[in-house]
């Protein structure tokens, strides 16, 4: 059976359970559950965990070197829990940064890409794949089964961590919505998606520790930067700059509220 007539069974079954009576045996989230679990075993993002270690260890760019040297945070090189450690303070960059904004850091700095040629396809499409969504792909990968560990030490951190909350918090654009419109409250959902309420530790936990993920409906991995800017795209704001300041702080809010969650990303969504 393929992934799409799988999908296509399990979400149907779901619709039915969501139709017949009160009394049935499976919810929507359950059969949903079902479905993410059946496909969990085959998951399509070990692909793009395969590819993102080769291009790690390739040497590209203009000097011809490797991403080997690149700190994620725990020194030259080391990748092992990296990911779960992330957003954090980098003083050689003189900011925060998550892991994206950290690869694109290393690859104009060690590799000598320009900025838009490591950004230039950071989101997939179709049969143009990203080696950024790779990359986040194997790196998430190498911290799964580890904790979140948010760094909130430095006063940067903790500035953006603040930031993240005003920004999750604030309303705004044409139907005057905020993130926390649709994720702020337990049980609510949309159709059959049930929305995680990010407010609280378990929810965000379970949310957080497992992005990146591979999106069925898309056939592609997704990020935390795709999945920032697709929530301020569904609230109907401008499209949020990739590695901004904003961005960041978003996913050090999320981090925090998440701390102490064992990864286990890539996963699988709808």
């Amino acid at each position: 059976m393929t992934i799409r007539s799988l999908v296509t069974s399990v979400v149907g079954a779901a619709l039915v359970v969501t139709a017949g009576p009160a009394h049935a045996d499976e919810s929507a989230t359950d059969a949903i559950a079902r479905y993410r679990e059946l496909l969990q075993d085959g998951n399509p993002a070990d692909l793009w965990e395969t590819r993102g270690e080769t291009l790690w260890h390739e040497k590209r760019g203009p000097r011809k070197v490797s991403l080997e040297q690149c700190d994620l945070g725990k020194g030259p090189g080391a990748v092992k829990g990296a990911y779960a450690e992330l957003p954090r303070w980098f003083a050689d960059a003189g900011r925060v940064m998550d892991l994206e904004t950290r690869l694109v850091h290393c690859m104009t700095t060690l590799q000598s890409f320009t900025l838009d040629e490591a950004t230039h396809r950071k989101f997939g499409d179709g049969e143009k794949r990203s080696d950024l969504e790779a990359l986040a792909a194997w790196i998430a990968s190498e911290s799964r089964g580890m904790p979140v560990r948010a760094p909130l030490s430095h006063p940067a951190e903790r500035a953006a961590y603040a930031l993240g909350e005003k920004i999750f918090f604030h309303r705004g654009g044409p139907h005057d919505f905020s993130c926390a419109t649709c994720h702020s409250q337990t049980g609510r959902r949309i159709r059959l998606q049930e929305l995680p309420n990010l407010t609280e530790a378990p929810d965000a936990k379970k949310a957080f520790a497992t992005w990146p993920a591979y999106r069925v409906s898309q056939g592609e991995v997704r990020t935390m930067q795709w999945r920032m800017n697709d929530c301020l795209r569904q609230q109907r704001f401008p499209e949020l700059q990739f590695g901004s300041e904003g961005a960041i702080a978003l996913i050090t809010y999320l981090s925090g509220k998440a701390d102490g969650a064992v990864m286990d990303a890539p996963a699988i969504k709808r």
